[in-house]
Parts: C-alpha cells; structure tokens; sequence
C-alpha cells in the first residue's frame, strides 16, 4: 500500500508552483501605525507634563524674589539701606521709629549659632554609630526613631522649650529670663538632628567598601576607619547636611517666636530675651498693622534680607562642595 496525503477536504490547497515568484509580504497593519503614532503623542504629553512640574519650582521662586525686590524697594524709598544694615534699634512699631535690623539679625545668628552647637557633634555623632557601628537590624529601628524628630510640629517644641528647657536653664540660671535665647537654640538644636544625622548617613554608606576594606588591611581599627576614611571620603555629604541644617535653624519660626522672646536685643548673653527675623515677621503678619504702611513693607525688606543670607550661605556650601570633590575624586 502506498501512502497518500491527507487533507482537509474543507480547504483548497494550491500547490505551489516551482520557479514561481516568492509570496509577497502584507502590508502593514494600520493599527501599527495608530499605536506608533499614539506612543509618540504619549510620550509629548509626558514631557510636556514634566517640564511644567520642574518649571513651577523655577517660577515659584522667581515671583516670589520679584513681590520682595518690588516691596522691599518701596520701604528702601523711604529709609536708607544703610540706616537699615547698620543702625543698632529695631523700633518700627513705636512712636519714635528707628529701623536699624542689626539687633533681628544678631538674635537669628545667636540662635543658628547655638542649634548648630547642639545638632552638629550630636548629629554627625549618630551618623557614625548608624553607617560603621550599629547592627543592620538595629539601625532600622534607631533610624526612623530619630526621623520622627523631624516630623514633631514646630509649635510643639516651643511649648516643650517654654515649659521644660527654660525651667532647667533657670535652675542653673536664676537670672535668665523666662523667654531666653539658649531655651530657643536647644529646642532648634533638637529639631535639626535629624536633618544631620540622616544625611550624613546617607553619604558615609555611600562610600565605597574597598576604602574601608583598604584602611583595615593597613591595621586601621574601627574608630580610625570611621574618623580618618569614611567621614573624609563622605565630607561633601556631611558639609551640605550642616549647611541645610543651619538654614533651618536660620528659617525656623514658630519654636523660637514662643522660646525666644519678642524683644529686639543686639546682645550675645544667650539668657536674655531676644527677637529673630523670622519672629518679626510672624508679629506683623498678625493684621494689626495696615497693609501698605511702611510698617507693613519692614516686613519684606527683612524677608529680602533673610533671602539674602540664605542664598549666600548656599553659594558658599557649593564652593565647599566643589573644593572637597577635587580633593577626594
């Protein structure tokens, strides 16, 4: 018996002719065409999309310099730049006006001063016990113990400073004032730990292994590699967590209105009463000033110079940055 081939008696078959031409290819389904065209019109609407989140930033920023400049050169119209950079009284809401801002800039500086002397060594101290010493499970405990600092409402710590720092400052201290400027600077000083100490983390677990890997096959120990190789390796990190920090303490508010006082007071006695930039401005902010007075643009001209400050000390933490990077790349 011979084989024959089977076929499905439903289907004609064609038999395919030797020689012939090849079988052309079908054209493109148009449905690619449409998916092609749509991913492309995704991809526009994503970018656009992107480009107006980063762009609110850039202009959020410039409307808000503008709305200082145009404020703030309403009051300069009015009483000098100098009077205003140099004069040692801060009097604008009294009878016999006197507009010198050094006494509000001196209260802010005693106060990031003081933070800083709290949060730094304390901050940095917490960051090498995290990144070198501290158990993987153990730092995932510690960690967030120490975020949630952070995440406590600034009027809080006011209060906490009003009630518990002050009286224990005043036991040792019988003659500080009830509202005082060293109260202020621990509460703010607690405030920005976290700030530090997370960030310093971040960038000492950042270094690579084999510097560490390097320095104990040198007979290096533990406290020398942490001190000697990792926090030199990681310093740019380390400086920009400081700097953010000490803007913090510069901008902070609500603690240091409710610590500190309301007092303009050019002095460096952290017991006594004093009065910050930011303080100022959470006094006249409160309506009882009308709007458009020059009493109410002294506001803006000490936000500008607040603004100024700030830039300025960003500008130095990016020349630090760069210096440290050229040493240790």
């Amino acid at each position: 018996m011979t084989d024959q081939p089977t076929t499905d008696p439903g289907v004609d078959v064609e038999p395919a002719v030797a020689g012939g031409p090849p079988p052309a290819m079908p054209p493109p389904a148009p449905l690619e065409s449409r998916d092609r065209s749509r991913r492309q019109v995704g991809e526009k609407v994503i970018g656009g999309v992107l480009f107006a989140a980063s762009a609110v930033s850039i202009l959020t920023t410039v409307g808000i310099v503008l709305v200082l400049l145009v404020e703030a050169g309403g009051f300069f119209m009015e009483v000098s730049p100098w009077e205003f950079l140099t004069g040692t009284r801060w009097a604008p809401l009294f009878r016999d006006q006197s507009f010198g801002v050094l006494p509000l800039v001196a209260g802010s500086v005693l106060v990031a001063v003081g933070a800083a002397l709290v949060a730094l060594p304390v901050g940095l101290a917490a960051a090498v016990y995290l990144s070198e010493y501290a158990p993987e499970r153990l730092r995932r405990v510690i960690k967030p113990a120490l975020e949630i600092l952070a995440g406590i409402p600034t009027v809080v710590y006011g209060y906490f400073a009003l009630t518990f720092v002050t009286p224990i400052i005043r036991t040792f201290f019988p003659d500080a004032n009830i509202f005082n400027a060293a109260s202020a600077s621990i509460v703010v000083g607690i405030m920005i730990i976290p700030m530090v100490s997370s960030l310093s983390e971040d960038a000492m677990r950042a270094v690579p292994d084999a510097l560490r890997e390097g320095a104990y096959a040198l007979g290096a120990t533990r406290y020398e590699v942490a001190t000697r190789t990792v926090v030199p390796a990681a310093l740019s990190g380390v400086v920009a967590s400081f700097i953010l920090a000490i803007s913090r303490a510069i901008g902070e508010t609500m603690a240091v209105t409710i610590a500190a006082g309301a007092t303009p007071n050019m002095t460096l006695n952290p017991l006594e009463s004093i009065q910050t930039m930011t303080a100022y401005i959470v006094q006249v902010s409160q309506g009882e000033t009308p709007y458009g007075t020059l009493e109410y643009r002294t506001i803006f001209a000490v936000g500008l110079l607040l603004f100024l400050i700030t830039l300025a000390m960003n500008v130095a933490s990016n020349t630090i940055l760069k210096r440290f990077r050229e040493v240790y790349e």
